[in-house]
């Protein structure tokens, strides 16, 4: 058998390195099991047709699934002589019985299989994915049970703002992620979707049964246009797009991990597991995997400007360069697991320091607004009492107080007398962050309520496997 797919139109053969250049074994060898699941229910629809003996199913039927158990015990290693993943298939399957093996080709392009291939994977990898998910949101959960009664600063702009309780601010991110969850559910419905039967792009002349293919491959959908089947790859930039948003949330997460580790902020403490030393200063503890996670970002956003770009221009239908989507797809999922795998448990080998963090939330006036809030309470405009409150801070930084509570009484009634110096004292932070009551708000009862609905939600989610 030859190995890139040629017919006799060619009177010389392909020169070595254009085969080389054509070759895509060194990366779809992994979709294997899904072009053999798709062609098993090939097969079986051509039986089923009668568009090839019974007995040619039959053993191509058995042929292919000797190929299967032989990949999957790892003793069936790809032949670089076939171009790629398909032809090595095809290739086997006549080693293990003949020449009834050209049968499988029969009313299918290479356009509609690797299509099909495609999908099949997609859905495989995704189901792994959501799953990974739901333990990444569990770890979070974790950490907000934990965390619930932790006062910290909440930031706007990189500067302490207003008090917050830690747990509200994990749920934050558990929000995110809960929408990337919801999102890829969304994308599940677009990508499953059968192309098994377009042919090259007009569908074929056979009688095949297309809805039977897409049945026996448990698919949802048959796509409605054979065109469009072959050359749809919209489910894979969608893919890549879902996956840019998700490397968004992660990269923010691991910034604030990296600046809430460091001296200056001491917030918190990764694990030994999870962070390395320097080639040269002993003492130094660096965030590497937290680095590394935030840096990851790049490579996926890259891989979806690459693929939009490939795509952009093409006519209809298949085209080669859509070749290039296999690369940037399977290397975003290779990354997308494995900052699922490391996530979980560097969040849960963290280490939380409250008097740290309780100390920072009294810094820098994080209860100015309340203040300004306390003054409008008495029937002062609030713009004016936003006012008074800002310069009272302006005050306390050039005499080199840090916070209200740093003002000596008798300062305090020389620069602000119409303002009661107990009020300070009912300005604490936990009092401040349980002030807001909000459905949303960062108030002890609020967070509670946040975290039990959030766990409740990730307790109905489908166990692994089952997405």
């Amino acid at each position: 058998m030859s190995g890139i797919a040629r017919s006799g139109r060619f009177a010389r053969a392909l020169h070595e390195s254009a085969a080389t250049f054509l070759s895509s074994l060194r990366f779809d060898w992994r979709l294997l099991q899904d072009d053999v699941k798709g062609s098993l229910a090939h097969v079986a629809m051509l039986k089923k047709s009668r568009i090839i003996p019974a007995g040619a199913a039959e053993r191509i039927s058995q042929g292919l699934q000797t190929i299967l158990h032989e990949w999957e015990a790892g003793v069936l290693a790809p032949r670089p002589d076939w171009e790629d993943v398909h032809m090595n298939v095809e290739g086997r399957l006549q080693e293990l019985i003949g020449e009834e093996a050209g049968y499988l080709h029969t009313a299918r392009s290479r356009n509609d299989q690797v299509a099909l291939d495609m999908h099949l994977y997609m859905l495989r990898q995704g189901g792994a994915i959501a799953a990974q998910c739901r333990e990444l949101m569990m770890s979070l959960a974790a950490l907000a049970q934990r965390t619930q009664e932790v006062i910290m600063p909440g930031y706007t702009h990189l500067q302490p703002a207003q008090p917050v309780r830690m747990a509200h601010h994990w749920l934050a991110y558990g929000s995110m992620f809960q929408r990337d969850y919801t999102r890829l559910m969304d994308w599940f419905e677009r990508a499953n979707v059968s192309p098994l039967g377009a042919g090259a792009l007009a569908g074929t002349p056979y009688p095949t049964d297309p809805e039977y293919t897409r049945e026996l491959l448990g698919l949802a959908h048959l796509y409605h246009n054979s065109l469009d089947a072959v050359s749809d790859r919209d489910y894979l930039l969608e893919f890549l797009g879902w996956a840019s948003i998700f490397v968004v949330h992660v990269s923010r997460l691991a910034e604030e991990l990296v600046l809430w580790s460091s001296r200056e902020f001491q917030f918190i403490a990764l694990g030994d597991a999870f962070s390395t030393g320097s080639s040269i200063m002993p003492q130094k503890k660096n965030p590497d995997v937290a680095e590394l996670l935030r840096g990851k970002s790049g490579r996926i956003f890259g891989h979806l400007i690459s693929l939009l770009t490939v795509m952009k221009g093409l006519p209809l239908a298949y085209n080669s360069d859509m070749q290039e989507d296999k690369e940037a797809i399977f290397d975003t999922v290779d990354t997308v697991q494995a900052i699922l795998d490391i996530l979980p448990p560097l969040l849960s080998d963290l280490t939380i320091n409250p008097p740290r963090l309780q100390e920072a939330a009294v810094a820098q006036f994080s209860n100015a607004t309340d203040l300004a809030d306390r003054i409008a309470q008495e029937g002062v405009p609030f713009r004016q009492a936003h006012h008074r409150v800002g310069e009272l801070v302006r005050l306390c930084v050039e005499s080199g107080y840090q916070s209200f509570a740093e003002v000596p009484a008798e300062v305090w009634a020389q620069w602000a007398p119409a303002i009661p110096a107990a009020w300070i004292d009912e300005l604490a932070p936990q009092q401040l962050a349980d002030a807001r009551q909000q459905s949303f708000a960062t108030g002890k009862d609020s967070v509670a309520r946040q975290l039990e609905e959030f766990t409740a939600w990730l307790n109905q989610l489908p166990e692994a496997g089952t997405v």
